[in-house]
Order: C-alpha cells, then structure tokens, then sequence
C-alpha cells in the first residue's frame, strides 16, 4: 500500500486554516502538517472592537489542538526560515520538512520604512496593538488623534484601508458614549485624495460624507515625510497628533528572501490564477502572501483568502493525482464598516458595486458572522 501524499501548510490565519478545510473535504487520507508558532487562530476582524470593550483577547484567540485532532492534521509548532529543493523541503527552527505539496499562506508583513513609525500605533499587528489603543485612550484627558494608512506603491492591491476607517469611526462613537468626544480632535490622513479607493468611488464618497457628518477632520493627497511622537509631517504640511494608528502598506514574510521562489514588484509571491506560485511545482499561496492576477481593487481580507483557499486545494490534490490543475477563484470583495453599534455594507465584483448605509442590522450580521466562522474552528 503507497504512503499517503504529504501536504503541508505553513500558517495558522484564515487562508491556511481554510485550506485544511478544503483539502481535508476532498480527500480524507492525504497527510497534513500545518507549521505555525502556535496552534491558535487570532481572529483579527475582531480587534476593532477592543478599545471600545466590545471584544477581549481572551474572546478572538481560538486554540487550534481540538480542530487538527478533528481534522487529522499534525501541528508543528516551528518558524518557517526558507524552503530546497523547489519547495520540496521546508526550513524551519525545529528542522527540516519534506514534502509533496506546499500551500503557503503565512500572511503579508507590513513595511516599516517610513520615518518614525515607531511613535505609531499599526492595529492589525494584532490583539497587543488593539489593547496598546485601548489603554492609551483610557489613559488620555484630550488632545489630537491621526488615523491614516499606506500603500505599497510597487503592490497596489497590498494595502489594508478597511480597518482603519472601522478603528475612526468606532473611536469617535466610542468616545461620545463616554461623553467627551469634545475634548478630541480626529483628523483621518492619506496620501491618496480617494482614500478606500480600491472599495469602489460610491464607497469613498459615502466615508469622506461620513468623516464630515462625524466632525472627522481629513489631511488628504500629500505623501508622507515621517512621523514624530507629537505631529504627522507630509509635504502638504504637520499637523499635531498625541495618538497616531497608521497602516503601512504589506509585503512578504522576510524569509521568502530565502527561497527562489518567483516575487512580484511588490515583495509578495507571484502567482497565476490557479493559486500556483509560478516556475514552481506544487507550490500554491493563497491570502495576503500573494500578488494575483485581477483587478487592482483586489482586496486583502479573509473573505478572499477563503475563495482562494478552496481553488488551492482543489489544484494541489489535481496536481497530486496527476492531473491538470484548473480550478481558479472569484473575485470579490464583501465587507462591513462596523463603528461600535452599526454598520455600513460594502460589495464589489467585476460587475457590480453596492453600498449599503449604516445600519445597526450590519453591526449584528458581522457579530453573527464571527460566531459562526470562529464554530468552525472552536
């Protein structure tokens, strides 16, 4: 009797948990290690609701032990610190892994070239950073707060705006429920004049209303110089800030300099529309590790990873039983806007764009939503 294929997947968010859904769906005997540093989902959807008190760490960290037993998949709790053998072998500080097929899916790191940037507070690093906000409006009597974000101007679609505009509006509900949002000035930052561009023109237009409805001051379509611990200098001109959230754009994890495998402009890995890195054999990515063909708007989210993890696993276990790989994925991008008790609805795909305003039903839906996809893993 042949030994069962060996897949392994290197991540633990949503694009590489998905993907042991969906390879684990189609064929219940292949062999799957997953290499993570820990076996625990971060749900990071979730950490907009942290300053607020609406969420705890204790409530988005899921431990992963009874979903790999459930799944039969080995957990090796090791870092990643480059592949051989065309992605045959997997380097890790625990040793080295050999196997049949790769899907990588260890998300994007953000770029922090900018001067200064240590003064700033990055959000979707995780639950510390969202906790760091928490404590540090608990902590403030008043005074200016900057939330902006970046780009990769080599990756246009490696860029997370969507949270930031949900850590602004939620802040400024948050803080006019606790009855001093006079004492604040909010003012929202960009070097783009259409900032959330890539949610399509009717979004834009709704977010810079609601910045203006909101008394949300905006410094927009000025590049940005540095940072400093008081102030944002841009060429447009400073302004002062005593608590700055800046997104910096992403791009790849620092030990894809130590593999061959084929980068986009970008730093991310290139990939075609079966989710295969390309010149590679049986080395697929999905999620915030890869540049894909499509639209420029193409989001970075979870929603996407999930659509890309079902074409992966189709293709790697095609590829295994030595067929032609052609599923590929749709291209869409579906998010909520949340700020505290209500939400605005944001839908886009190649043909279509809506736009649903604020809503309180919104706010539950994406409530909702985080309970049933947080089951799965549970």
């Amino acid at each position: 009797m042949n030994n069962p294929s060996h897949i392994i997947i290197i991540g633990a968010g949503f694009g590489a948990l998905s993907s042991v859904r969906e390879i684990r769906q189609r064929d219940p005997h292949v062999r799957i290690t997953l290499i993570s540093p820990r076996a625990e989902l971060h749900y990071l959807p979730g950490i907009i609701w942290i300053p607020s008190g609406l969420r705890t760490r204790e409530q988005l960290v899921v431990p992963l032990t009874n979903f790999f037993t459930r799944m039969n998949v080995q957990h090796m709790a090791a870092e990643v610190t480059g592949l051989a053998d065309g992605g045959r072998v997997v380097n890790t500080t625990e040793g080295d892994v050999r196997n049949d097929a790769l899907v990588i899916a260890s998300g994007g790191r953000f770029i922090k070239k900018l001067p200064g940037i240590e003064h700033a507070i990055t959000p979707c690093e995780g639950i510390a950073a969202a906790e760091k906000i928490r404590d540090r409006l608990r902590d403030m009597q008043g005074g200016t707060i900057a939330v902006g974000f970046g780009g990769n101007p080599n990756e246009p679609s490696a860029v997370r705006g969507g949270p930031m505009f949900e850590f602004l509006f939620g802040i400024d509900e948050q803080l006019k429920r606790e009855g001093r949002r006079d004492k604040f000035e909010l003012v929202f930052f960009n070097p783009s004049t259409q900032p959330g561009n890539r949610l399509g023109p009717k979004a834009v237009k709704h977010l810079l209303a609601d910045m203006a409805r909101r008394n949300i001051r905006t410094h927009l379509g000025h590049k940005m110089v540095r940072l400093e611990a008081d102030q944002v200098v841009t060429e447009g001109g400073a302004f002062t800030a005593n608590l700055i959230l800046f997104m910096p754009g992403m791009t790849g994890n620092l030990w894809f300099d130590q593999t061959e495998l084929a980068r986009s402009p970008g730093g991310l890995l290139k990939a075609d529309a079966q989710c295969r890195v390309e010149g590679a054999q049986q080395v697929y990515v999905v999620g915030d590790s890869g540049s894909f063909p499509g639209p420029d708007w193409m989001p970075k989210q979870a929603h996407m990873a999930d659509l890309q993890a079902a074409a992966a696993a189709q293709n790697v276990l095609a590829g295994l039983r030595g067929q032609t790989p052609t599923a590929t994925f749709k291209v869409e991008l579906i998010c909520i806007i949340d700020a505290i008790d209500h939400g605005t609805l944001v839908f886009r795909s190649p043909t279509r764009q809506i736009i649903l305003p604020s809503s309180r039903l919104f706010h539950w839906a994406k409530r909702y939503f985080e309970g049933v996809y947080l089951r799965k893993y549970r």
